[in-house]
C-alpha cells in the first residue's frame, strides 16, 4: 500500500527543499513535537489504537511472493546502513525498521514519510519527550491513551505502540484532510496551515527514499 495516486506531487513534495526546510535537516536534540488536538475518533481508529496497546510482539512482515520479500530485504539493508549512527545496535535497529515498515504499510503510508516524520519529531530517540508532553519516536500526545480508556502514557514509550499510534493518527488526519498531506502534517504537529513543519518532514523524507536499483536493473535486462 502506498499513497501514490492518492496524493498529488504538489501535496507531497511541493516546496520541500525550501530554505526553511533545509535549516531543519540538522536536527536539534530536543523533540519537535506536536500538540495534536483531542477530538472524537471513528471506531476503526479507536480499534487500531486499542490493539496497539494490547499487542507487545513486534510484527513480522509477510510477503505474497519471493520477489516482494527480496525487495523488502534490500530496503532493510539500505535503511539499516543509513540509520546505523542513530541506532547503533543491530537487533534494535532491525526491529525498529521492521516495525516502521509494517505499521506504515498497515496504515497506507509511505515508509519514507514516516521515517522522515520520526527524524523531525524525535531524531529516532525512543524516550524523547517534548515540552508539550508528547512522547516517543512519533511524539504522540498522552491524551490518545485516555481516548481509548487506558490512560497509561508510559506505554507510548513501547516501540510498536508508539509507531502504530503515530501511523494510525497520521492516517486519521490524512482522511480528515481529504488526502492533503501538507495540511495533514500541520494537523499532526498542531500547526495546521503553516509551512515550516510539513516542509521539514518532506525534506527529511527524501533522506529515507529507497531506489531499488537491483529491481530496475532486472527490468531493464528483461
Amino acid at each position: 500500500m502506498s499513497l501514490e495516486g492518492g496524493l498529488s506531487r504538489r501535496h507531497c513534495l511541493g516546496g520541500a527543499m525550501t530554505a526553511g526546510a533545509l535549516t531543519m535537516l540538522s536536527l536539534p536534540r530536543t523533540a519537535q513535537a506536536g500538540a495534536q488536538i483531542e477530538e472524537p475518533l471513528i471506531d476503526s481508529v479507536r480499534t487500531a489504537l486499542s490493539s496497539a496497546i494490547h499487542n507487545n510482539a513486534p510484527p513480522v512482515p509477510e510477503f505474497p511472493n519471493t520477489e516482494a520479500r527480496l525487495v523488502y530485504l534490500r530496503w532493510l539493508g539500505e535503511m539499516s546502513e543509513r540509520l546505523k549512527k542513530k541506532i547503533p545496535d543491530w537487533p534494535s535497529r532491525k526491529e525498529f525498521l521492521q516495525t516502521a515498515w509494517y505499521e506504515s504499510k498497515r496504515s497506507g503510508l509511505e515508509v519514507s514519510l514516516v521515517l522522515g516524520l520520526v527524524q523531525v519529531e524525535s531524531n529516532f530517540r525512543k524516550f524523547a519527550v517534548s515540552s508539550a508532553g508528547a512522547r516517543g519516536y512519533m511524539q504522540v500526545m498522552p491524551f490518545w491513551t485516555r481516548v481509548i480508556g487506558d490512560s497509561d502514557p508510559g506505554k507510548l514509550f513501547h516501540m510498536q505502540t508508539n509507531l502504530r499510534f503515530g501511523c494510525v493518527i497520521l492516517r486519521h488526519y490524512l482522511d480528515r484532510e481529504n488526502g492533503d498531506l501538507f495540511m495533514t502534517l500541520g494537523r499532526y504537529n498542531g500547526s495546521r496551515g503553516k509551512s515550516p513543519y510539513p516542509n521539514a518532514v518532506f525534506a527529511n523524507q527524501r533522506l529515507w527514499a529507497f531506489n531499488d536499483r537491483d529491481r530496475e536493473r532486472d527490468r531493464s535486462a528483461a
